[in-house]
């Protein structure tokens, strides 16, 4: 990997200058220097071995293409990584990942992949690493934006020139702050922790499991080195009882799910964590020579497990929007309009829905039907399982599933009549006598 050190004060000239050399931004560093532009990936962290360390680590089977993409899916599995599908509790019983596991997913802790990610960037032709530099002001010329300028630790800054500058440096990024774009934050009504175990494997490992308790939620994700990942999103009530000590709060809250894992069994391998404030941030992800990717474009609730996928996949979007700008074969403008019209019409419907649920609130009338249908028959638990995984959206969901769901739950209460008719006459005729 290379590493720029202090800089060297004067300016470099790139096709693009990528702020944030984490998951989305190593990803569209990768594919533009794979198509043959000049890269900065600014990183401020100085060590190569740095990752985000609040983080469930799965990835959507939305976002497995992108990692085939970037052949990235072949060194996960052999660092340890798990193809998972989701299994979800709910008072209707259990929603079971449907047959063939077409929904598969990847868990590999962060520790694991962010480094990995980095390398392959960093060893990408007309891709460099720049370590330890941190983002202090863009650059302009009458009104253009014409690159970034970095700092080091020791103070010394430099001039990195380009066309394009793509923010991929998180929910709080810079780079959104200082190109102005327009931002609504959003309220979040409940607080994550979580920790890593090791023992006893949960019912459905090497599948993930989630707990939809109404409003509360939990999850177990086995991941590598026989790891499992168990974590507790309850609504703000149970908040002090976790600042007390989170570890026995943890595990205590993870034993009262019902058909509970073997958390008890297992042993705590490292701090359990936790994060309270969590505002949904949604930012227009474009402005004249300006991206934003990953969470700098959109931060959402980390109860649906989104993350990390959508900023492998936005990351793709935006590589392969921008680089015949790059090329000259079109304007930039052109370019970035085409990543935030994908943008929005890949993850806006889905966003909408997370944010309300995000607010803590327990499930509406037609979420608990689609939920009873997919627990009690396998084509709506299939369907259920597509969206889940973010492989389509919900307008498609919602109008194949809503149909079948109706005919499913009718079903299911006339079922339940005819057979507690004959117990009902039994009483009847026991009254009379």
């Amino acid at each position: 990997m290379s590493d720029s050190g202090s800089g060297n004060g004067r300016a470099r000239d790139y096709d693009a200058v990528i702020v944030g050399a984490s998951l989305a931004g190593a990803t569209t560093a990768i594919l533009l220097g794979r198509a043959g532009a000049s890269v900065a990936l600014v990183e401020k962290q100085p060590d190569p071995q740095a990752f985000k360390r609040i983080c469930s680590h799965f990835i959507q089977a939305s976002g497995v293409p992108t990692l085939e993409r970037l052949d990235l899916l072949e060194p996960i599995m052999e660092a340890g990584g798990v193809r998972s599908a989701m299994h979800a509790w709910t008072r209707w019983g259990w929603i079971e990942a449907p047959p063939g596991r077409a929904g598969l997913g990847v868990n590999l802790r962060r520790e694991v992949l962010d480094p990995m990610v980095r390398e392959v960037a960093a060893a990408t032709p007309g891709v460099e690493l720049l370590l330890g530099q941190a983002a202090n002001d863009l650059l302009h010329d009458g009104g253009a934006v014409t690159g970034v300028s970095v700092r080091a630790p020791s103070g010394e800054g430099t001039e990195l020139r380009a066309r394009l500058v793509v923010g991929a440096d998180g929910r709080d990024s810079k780079i959104a702050e200082l190109s102005g774009v327009k931002e609504k934050v959003l309220p979040h009504g409940r607080f994550a922790y979580g920790g890593y175990f090791e023992g006893e494997q949960p019912k459905y490992s090497p599948d993930g499991s989630i707990w939809m308790l109404d409003p509360h939620w939990g999850a177990a994700f086995p991941t590598d080195s026989g790891l499992v990942f168990y974590a507790a999103m309850p609504t703000m009530e149970l908040l002090p009882e976790f600042k007390r000590d989170p570890t026995a709060a943890l595990i205590s809250y993870v034993e009262g799910f019902p058909e509970a894992p073997p958390i008890h069994s297992a042993q705590l391998v490292e701090q359990v964590l936790g994060k309270i404030e969590m505002p949904n941030r949604v930012r227009v992800p474009t402005a004249p020579g300006v991206a934003l990717t990953g969470d700098a474009a959109l931060a959402t609730d980390p109860l649906f497990g989104v993350g990390c996928g959508w900023a492998f996949q936005s990351g793709e979007w935006l590589a392969d929007s921008v680089m015949p700008a790059l090329r000259g074969e079109e304007s930039l403008e052109r370019g970035l309009k085409r990543y935030r019209q994908l943008h929005k019409r890949r993850l806006g419907g889905h966003a909408f829905m997370i944010h309300d649920y995000a607010t803590g609130r327990r499930l509406n009338r037609g979420e608990r039907m689609m939920f009873a249908a997919a627990a009690r028959d396998p084509k709506v638990a299939a369907r259920f399982d597509r969206f889940a995984t973010r492989q389509v959206g919900p307008a498609r969901t919602l109008a194949t599933t809503i149909p079948r769901s109706l005919i499913v739950n009718a079903r299911y209460s006339r079922r339940r009549r005819q057979e507690d008719a004959p117990a009902a006459e039994g009483q009847a005729q026991a009254a009379v006598r």
